[in-house]
C-alpha cells in the first residue's frame, strides 16, 4: 500500500532488508473507540503469522542495533505482540493481538513507523501518539491539514523516525 515496485527496488539496492508478516485485519480497525476499550485496555482481535525467516531478520537487526521499521499500525500491533520483552527477541508463529496502544505506552519492537494520517478519536491516532508523542503528532496533523494532505487508509503517509 505504501511502496511502489520502484521504491522497493531502490530500497533493496540500498541493502535494506525486508521481512514478511501475514495480517488478518479486522473491521475493528475502522470502528470508533468505546468506553469498553478503555476499561478493558483491549481492542478488537487481529490474527497474524510471523515466519521464522522473518524473526531471524528482525532479531539480527535488534542484536546489531539497526532500526526496525513497521509499515502500518496493524503491523506494529502484531510486531509488539510477537516481541518477547523478557528475551528482547521476536517469536515466530501464529498469534493474535488485542493490544490497545496509547500515548503513555513505550514500545520496544521497532523504532520507526510508516503510516497514514488517521482520523481523530481513533485507536490508530492514539497508537501514532504513543510512537511519536502527542505534541509532534499534533504539529504534523496541523501541517497535513494546512497542506491538504489526504487522510485515512489510502491517503498520504508519514514517516516517524524513532531513536536508535
Amino acid at each position: 500500500m505504501h511502496f511502489s515496485e520502484s521504491i522497493f527496488q531502490t530500497l533493496k539496492e540500498k541493502k535494506i532488508r525486508f521481512c514478511t508478516l501475514e495480517l488478518k485485519v479486522g473491521y475493528g480497525t475502522f470502528q470508533p473507540l468505546t468506553e469498553e476499550n478503555f476499561q478493558n485496555q483491549k481492542l478488537h482481535r487481529e490474527e497474524f503469522f510471523l515466519e521464522k525467516s522473518s524473526t531471524e531478520i528482525l532479531n539480527l537487526a535488534k542484536k546489531e542495533g539497526r532500526r526496525i521499521f513497521s509499515i502500518g499500525t496493524t503491523t506494529l500491533r502484531a510486531l509488539e505482540s510477537a516481541y518477547d520483552y523478557a528475551t528482547n527477541s521476536f517469536r515466530s508463529g501464529r498469534g493474535t493481538t488485542e493490544l490497545f496502544i496509547q500515548p503513555e505506552d513505550r514500545l520496544k519492537s521497532c523504532e520507526c513507523l510508516i503510516t497514514n494520517f488517521h482520523l481523530p478519536s481513533s485507536s490508530l491516532l492514539l497508537l501514532v501518539s504513543a510512537f511519536a508523542g502527542k505534541e509532534l503528532v499534533l504539529k504534523a496533523y496541523q501541517k497535513a491539514i494546512q497542506e491538504k494532505f489526504r487522510f485515512y487508509s489510502y491517503g498520504d503517509a508519514m514517516l516517524i523516525l524513532g531513536k536508535r
